[in-house]
């Protein structure tokens, strides 16, 4: 085994490793109960809206959670438990990518962020005071 894996595997093993694991494995339940929610909501509603944009949220996270628990669950030889999380992964990439057209808090915040920061980050130019 490789030590880099050996020691992510002694670490999630460790009190501090279990906690974090736990926090994260707690972020991808609430991530797919979102998405479950989101599905079973009717279109164009309130309820659906805030599904939706807590899944779009947190999505991203979740992915990276259970890549790296099935990466810890290999290096500690556990193959079920790596099939589970890759499984969830996949789902959750797959609903995310294939969850069609829906209206969430995060649709068209990318053009404004980018104006915001662009304004931000512009150099201002400052007049010099009239001499008298």
């Amino acid at each position: 085994m490789n030590s880099g894996l050996s020691s992510l595997a002694l670490l999630a093993g460790s009190l501090p490793g279990l906690v974090l694991l736990s926090l994260g494995q707690t972020v991808v339940v609430v991530c797919v109960c979102f998405d479950m929610i989101r599905a079973l909501s009717v279109p164009r509603s309130h309820r659906r809206y805030v599904a939706t944009t807590v899944f779009t949220t947190l999505v991203w996270p979740s992915i990276v959670i259970s890549g790296v628990s099935a990466l810890i669950y290999a290096a500690s030889g556990t193959w079920l438990n790596v099939a589970g999380g890759v499984f969830v992964m996949v789902m959750m990439i797959f609903r995310w990518r294939h969850g069609g057209d829906e209206d969430n808090w995060w649709k068209g915040k990318g053009k404004k962020l980018a104006t915001w920061f662009r304004n931000q980050t512009a150099s201002r130019t400052v007049t010099a005071p009239a001499a008298a």
